[in-house]
């Protein structure tokens, strides 16, 4: 390969990369919809003690064991945030290990799914997985919606789904 073909493809790569760069503001204002922001300890709809951005409050934070009320800053919801969205990109790692090179779009999604449901769960939808690394969006787009957590969550996995088959 001489060096201008080599120059050349690192260009693709480069822009190819940029394209498929995940936008995380994009993701935290689509994630601010589907869970809300609460600048206070809140019980979620299960009962467990949350705040922000659907962060559930955990024995290493230091609201654990605070009241319902209690008000929490709008510069701890942004951090606790920031390090959520670390975990659930690394969480839908684990279920998509190339996530970095689907569109950028599937990828917001799917850290969006597994902000809500986890790793575990997601890892489940065998066929929706299936179809997103066969980059089949019409397939995937089906089976989000083939499974109790579309029932539970509503018009959030219409909104998801729909962003998917735009894909296609």
């Amino acid at each position: 390969m001489s060096d201008k073909d080599a120059e050349k493809f690192w260009k693709q790569m480069d822009k190819l990369q940029k394209e498929n760069a995940m936008n995380i503001d994009k993701l935290r204002e689509q994630l601010k919809i589907d869970e809300g922001v609460k600048y206070e300890i809140y019980l979620d709809h299960l009962g467990y003690p949350t705040f922000g951005i659907g962060h559930l409050i955990t024995e290493a934070d230091e609201e654990h064991g605070k009241p319902v009320g209690t008000p929490i800053t709008e510069e701890r919801v942004n951090s606790v945030f920031d390090k959520d969205v670390e975990i659930y990109v690394s969480e839908a790692k684990k279920v998509f290990p190339k996530l970095a090179e689907l569109p950028s779009e599937a990828q917001e999604v799917i850290v969006n799914m597994t902000f809500n449901m986890g790793a575990p769960r997601l890892s489940k939808f065998k066929k929706f997985i299936a179809a997103v690394e066969a980059h089949n969006w019409d397939t995937a787009s089906v089976e989000m919606m083939d499974s109790r957590w579309a029932k539970q969550v509503g018009n959030r996995a219409v909104r998801l789904r729909d962003r998917i088959k735009a894909l296609a």
